[in-house]
C-alpha cells in the first residue's frame, strides 16, 4: 500500500490540520531506524512526535506514563508498577475514576519490545494503528466511513473517555474504529486543541475506510446542497 497517496487522501477527505500518524508494536528495534532518546511525561506524547519523524520508542520510554505503559501492554518493573498504584490511588482518591474501573482499563495483548512511530505518509512498515486529531465535524465523517455511525441492532461502543490512549487497544483487540473524547492528561501533554478528538483506526481497515470515505465524501457534498437549498426557503 502507498501510505503516501493514503495519507494524502485521508488528509484531503476530512480536511485535517495534523497528519494523521502510525504506529507499529514491534518485538525488536528496527535496524537502522531512529531510536527515541528523550524522557517524555506521557505516552501520548509521542503521538505528537510522530507527525514529523519516523521513531523507535523503547518500553523503557514509555514508564514515565504508567498508565500509558499499562495501556500499550509494556511488562513494568516493580518500581513502574508502584508508581502506576499511586497514580491510580491518586485518581480514584480525587473521583477522576471508581475504584472499580482500573481492573478494566484494555491494554494491548502482543508481544513487544517498544513501538515504532511515525507519519503515516513515511511509515516504513505496515501499521497496527493509524491516529488522527479531528473536529467534531470531521469526526461525523469518519465515523460514517468507519461504519460506526450505521444505525443496527446492536451497536458497540466505540467512542470513549478517560484515559484516551485505552481507545488504542480496543481499536487493536476489536479490529473496529474508536474515538476518544480526550481525557484532561492528553490535552495537558500533547498541547492538542480542546475542539479535537481523537481517532483510533486499525491498520488492517485503512483500504476499506478509503474506499468508504471517498463514497461518504460525495454523500455529503450532495447532502450539503441539498440542506442549504431546503434552509435557503426559509428567512431565518
Amino acid at each position: 500500500m502507498n501510505y503516501q497517496d493514503v495519507a494524502g487522501a485521508i488528509s484531503s477527505k476530512l480536511g485535517l490540520a495534523s497528519p494523521p500518524v502510525a504506529l507499529s508494536f514491534v518485538e525488536s528495534e528496527p535496524s537502522g531506524m531512529p531510536v527515541s532518546q528523550q524522557d517524555v511525561p506521557s505516552a501520548c506524547t509521542f503521538w505528537r512526535q510522530a507527525e514529523t519523524s519516523v521513531f523507535y520508542a523503547p518500553a523503557e520510554k514509555h514508564f514515565n506514563c504508567p498508565i500509558g505503559a499499562m495501556t500499550m501492554g509494556f511488562e513494568m518493573p516493580s518500581d513502574v508498577q508502584q508508581n502506576l498504584m499511586g497514580v491510580v490511588q491518586k485518581m480514584c482518591g480525587v473521583g477522576y475514576i471508581s475504584a472499580d474501573e482500573p481492573a478494566n482499563i484494555p491494554t494491548v495483548k502482543k508481544k513487544k519490545s517498544g513501538i515504532v512511530y511515525g507519519p503515516l505518509h513515511a511509515f516504513p512498515m505496515e501499521p497496527d494503528l493509524v491516529l488522527m486529531w479531528l473536529t467534531p465535524a470531521q469526526a461525523m465523517v469518519y465515523g460514517e466511513a468507519a461504519g460506526t455511525c450505521r444505525w443496527t441492532e446492536s451497536m458497540p461502543a466505540a467512542t470513549f473517555g478517560r484515559p484516551s490512549c485505552a481507545a488504542l487497544p480496543v481499536a487493536f483487540a476489536r479490529a473496529q474504529s474508536t474515538l476518544s473524547l480526550g481525557c484532561l492528561g492528553m490535552r495537558i501533554f500533547t498541547d492538542i486543541s480542546e475542539n479535537r478528538l481523537l481517532a483510533v483506526l486499525p491498520g488492517g481497515k485503512i483500504d476499506e475506510f478509503c474506499r468508504a470515505l471517498e463514497s461518504v465524501s460525495a454523500a455529503n457534498r450532495e447532502m450539503g446542497i441539498f440542506y442549504r437549498g431546503h434552509k435557503s426557503n426559509f428567512a431565518v
